[in-house]
Parts: structure tokens; sequence; C-alpha cells
């Protein structure tokens, strides 16, 4: 099974070798194996065995592959384009910008069939990317000297004087709006920068920085794992906090008490980033927390959540009847946001009015009318939900029902013609209507209103470099795998480890659902004062799958891990 999955990993100039005869099946296996463990590319692994020479090597790829072949020996380094491509990326990816002709960027690279690595450029730049091919061995000594440089302006965080004092950067950065001062040369300001893109570039969803006695670290969370990314100066760590702050519009004197806000960064014309900004006071200084929230996630459209067919379907035809109330439950950092804004995109017409009460507002939609609730200010969900009602609305989003006059209003706007949907914080469909009524909704009410409810995760999805595992029936059967979903020809995969997913075997993340439509038994149960087991008993009756059997579904597609679906789905 190993040698399938090797095989099956030779494509672009791997396999060009092979078809040509340049390398045999096994010798290219064998070079991609050592490459994959050395985390060298292809062709420096190649060229490290001596089987060729760097230009043999650069000159096939660009004639079998019709791309230009560049002697980088012609080229004056120092004119290079400087700041375009993140220096961690030409590192990783060995990868430099030579020159830019138009709304086309032309990249050096000795392999012009790795597709992961111009596809970062292009994202990074949001630019057409042109490989031009050139010697591996030029092209090392060229990357080396472009870190050199990129080591020795980082060097400066180091040095006590930074040339800049943050202390005032408020105005400074009032001056530079005026052109008064450029203060995005200051090496704080870049660095901060260089690690906000390397956060998105990894499609980390939050960045935690994080001072401590000795030392000051700065964490990604990738895919619901956390991973420490960077240890820089102490000597940083307030100037750090005091940008973000300038930047999130945050009250840089005030180190006390916990702030929020909001700042947004523009990768392109077509496409911006915001950034939901949180301070926290500890011993040792602010610990400040980024989420990072990117609009197009909700306009991915519903197949990209990861709802079964027959889940997508019951889905859909609740949320496009005109009242009633639909509910997304699940923990913190379970996805409810975006399935929520999934269900409004889908609503969001000239002929419908929109209106949502959050806290605070993560997905900025044009046609929606968001509002922030603020407590302090008298803005609760209830009174928003209040004046909503008078707005003459057709869909109402409320962001979380925490109390009973909230839980209430939102009722009775379900009752009286108007879509409503929300979350709430409980482990699954069944548990949200007793939560209901342990608010002291009444069961009438519940009855009345709610039509569906939607209980999710987040699971780790597994890299292409998954490989196939044998797992024991007793253990599949014991994870919740029924007799007839354990025949036929098909098994579980594990996770492996590559370049693409950074070694830890997963690579973005998919949902898992429990759809539950209230019905007419349900209905029954409810008015008759039934319990969160009576409901589960009848939901179990009409077919609906709980979170455990959606996960293992998933593990039966490939699509995750057995593991993961444990993990998540802990019963």
């Amino acid at each position: 099974m190993a040698a399938v999955t090797n095989t099956n990993n030779l494509t672009g100039l791997a396999r060009a070798m092979v078809n040509h005869g340049w390398l045999s099946e096994d010798d290219a296996e064998g070079v991609w194996k050592s490459a994959s463990q050395s985390g060298e590319s292809f062709v420096t692994e190649l060229i490290k065995g001596r089987r060729f020479k760097a230009d043999q090597i650069a000159e096939f790829a660009a004639g079998s592959f019709g791309y230009p072949y560049l002697d980088l020996n012609a080229m004056d380094a120092d004119s290079l384009p400087q700041g375009l491509l993140d220096p961690k990326l030409v590192q990783k990816r060995r990868v430099v910008a030579l020159y830019q002709r138009g709304n086309k960027l032309y990249v050096a690279t000795s392999d012009p069939t790795h597709l992961q690595a111009l596809d970062e450029v292009k994202f990074q730049t949001g630019q057409a990317v042109e490989p031009v091919v050139v010697d591996d061995d030029k092209l090392g000594k060229l990357i080396e000297k472009a870190g050199e440089a990129a080591d020795s302006t980082l060097a400066v965080l180091n040095a006590e004087d930074l040339n800049l004092d943050f202390a005032d950067e408020e105005s400074a950065a009032a001056q530079q709006d005026t052109g008064g001062i450029e203060i995005d040369d200051a090496p704080v300001v870049r660095y901060l920068q260089k690690i906000m893109l390397d956060a998105i570039n990894l499609g980390a969803s939050d960045i935690h920085f994080e001072p401590y006695e000795k030392y000051y670290r700065i964490r990604y969370r990738r895919d619901g794992v956390l991973s420490e990314v960077a240890q820089p100066p102490m000597a940083i760590k307030d100037k750090v906090a005091s940008r973000i702050k300038v930047l999130s519009r945050l009250d840089i004197s005030e180190k006390r008490v916990p702030q929020d806000g909001r700042m947004k960064m523009v990768l392109s014309k077509n496409r911006a980033i915001d950034f939901r900004v949180s301070t926290l006071p500890t011993l040792y200084g602010e610990k400040i927390v980024m989420r990072i929230l990117d609009p197009t996630s909700a306009q991915l459209g519903v197949d990209a959540l990861g709802y079964e067919p027959w889940q997508k379907e019951i889905l859909l035809d609740a949320v496009q009847r005109p009242y009633g109330m639909v509910l997304v439950t699940g923990p913190t950092g379970s996805g409810k946001t975006v399935s929520l804004y999934t269900c409004l995109n889908i609503l969001n017409k000239p002929d419908v009015n929109i209106s949502t009460a959050e806290d605070p507002a993560e997905i900025q939609l044009p046609g929606i009318n968001q509002v922030n609730v603020n407590d302090k200010a008298g803005l609760t969900f209830s009174a928003a939900l209040k004046s909503f009602l008078r707005q003459d609305p057709d869909v109402i989003m409320v962001g979380e029902i925490r109390d009973l006059e909230t839980a209430d209003i939102a009722i009775k706007a379900a009752q009286t013609g108007h879509m409503v949907m929300s979350t709430l914080h409980t482990n699954d469909a069944p548990g949200t209507l007793t939560r209901l009524l342990n608010m002291g909704v009444a069961p009438f009410n519940v009855a009345s209103s709610v039509i569906l409810i939607t209980a999710q995760r987040l699971a780790r999805r597994l890299c292409a470099c998954k490989q196939p595992v044998d797992i024991p029936q007793e253990a599949l059967l014991a994870a919740g795998f029924t007799e007839a979903q354990l025949d036929g020809n098909w098994r579980p995969y594990k996770p492996v480890g590559c370049d693409i997913c950074g070694g830890t075997g997963y690579k973005g993340r998919l949902g898992i659902y429990q759809v539950m439509p209230i019905t007419d038994a349900m209905t029954r149960i409810i008015l008759k004062g039934g319990d969160e087991t009576d409901i589960a008993d009848q939901a179990r009756r009409e077919g609906v799958l709980d979170l455990r059997q959606a996960g293992l579904l998933k593990v039966k597609a490939g699509l995750t891990s057995l593991e993961e679906v444990e993990a998540v789905t802990n019963i």
C-alpha cells in the first residue's frame, strides 16, 4: 500500500523525468521520499544525490513545460524588487521575485511544477504569477543572500533603542495618515505585519501575543490547535501591544482593564481581512488575542460547510420558511457564526430585509443591517430585538440567546411572521430545547416557534498525505459503527504529515452536524413536559444522526480520522 501512495505522489517534474527516461519509477520515488523526510525540494534532493547537475535539471524543466530559462548570474541581485514576498515564503518554497510587468509577477524557481509555491505567491501578492526556471544552486545562493538581508533588518529588534518612540504612536499614526512620518519602515511595524501575513497564509484562526516573566511568545491557532511560532525579544512586547491598540483604535494609555477593538488589513484591491482584537491585563503585561475574520468564509456556499445532502436539504427548507426559529448550537469556535451567515447570505436578496444583533459583528456582509450590542450604553440583545420589530424585518439574527427576556422577544418575533436565527451553547440539539425550558420559556412557546435545531462541531480534515490504517472491527464497533456500515470495501485513514500540512497530517477543517427538525411528535413531547432524553429518543426513531454518527460518516468517506471524530464528539 505504501508503494502505491508514493507512486501517486509522483507529479509534475518527477513524473516528467520518469516519463522521459531520466529516472526510473523506483529512483524517483526514493528521491521524493528523501525530499519529504529532509524537508528539501525534489530538485535539491536530486542535486544532493549527484544524479544530475543543476543546469541539466533546469534546462529539462524549461524545455519540458515550455517556461523560459534564465541564468541568474546575468541578474543584478540588488536590482530585484524588495518586499514583494515574505522572507519565510521565499525560504520555504524557494521562489524569488524577479520583476513585474503590468499585473504579472515573474518569479524564479527551479521547479515550475511546484503549484503550491506558485499559488502562495499569487495569494500573497494578488498578481498573476509567471515562473522562470533557474539553476537550483544559484537560486539557493540568491535566497541565502536575501535571508541575510532580512535577518539584518530584524536584528534591530534586539536593540534597546529602536529609533521610534511608540509611546506616542497615536499621534505618529495620525501624522502618517497626513504624510507626516513614515512609520511603515519601523522594524516593529514590519515585524507585526509579517506575523499577521504569516497567520493568514497558514490559515490560522487566532494569533496570541503572550508576555511572561522571562520570555514573550506568539502562538497561532491552526485547525483548532495552538502552536508556538515565535519568541521575539522581551523589549518589543509593549511596542507591539501599542501598535496593535493604535490600529484597533483602543486607548494605548489604558493597561488596567480589558479592551475590545477591530482592525482591517487590505491584501489586494479585492480582498481585505478583518481582525477582532481583545486585550487582557496579565501579571507581566497585556495579552492580546487577534481573531482573524475572513468575510469570504460566509460566501463559500452551504455545500462547502460539510452537511450531508439530506441535512442540507432540511436546513435550506427551514431557513427559507416565512417564519419560525432556527437555532444553531455548539461550543465556542465550532463555526456557528459561519453557518448562520451562510444561511443569511442565501436569503440576502433585494426584497428581503435582514437585521442582526451581535456581540460583536464578526463577518460584514453588504445588504444586511448589522448592529453591535453595547451593554454599557443600554443596547442589549433584547433592546436591539425590540427595535428590529419596528424596522419592518423579514429575517432577524440574534448573536446569542443569553437570558429569558431575549428568548421571549425572539420567540414572539418567530410567532408573528418573522424568520429568527440564533445560537445557544449546549452540547447537542435535544439539549437546546431543555435549555430554553430551563430559562423559563413556556413549553407552548418553544413548541410553536422552534422549527429546526442544528448542533455542530469542527473536526480537522485529513491532508492528501493520508494513508489507510487497519483498525480492529471491535474498535470500530465500540466507536459507534454498526455492522452494516462495516460491510463493503473501505478502510479508515490516518494522518501522516508532509510539507503541505506542516507535518500534522491535517489541513483545514470540516463540519460535523446534527440536524434535528422539530416534528409533530417532538412538539407533543415538549407540551407533555418531556425531557432531553425523551426528545433524543424520538429524534433517533426519526432517523436524526447524533454528532458521533455524523462524524463516523466523515471517517468512512476518508475525510477525517477516527481519533479526531472521537476527540470532538466525546460521548
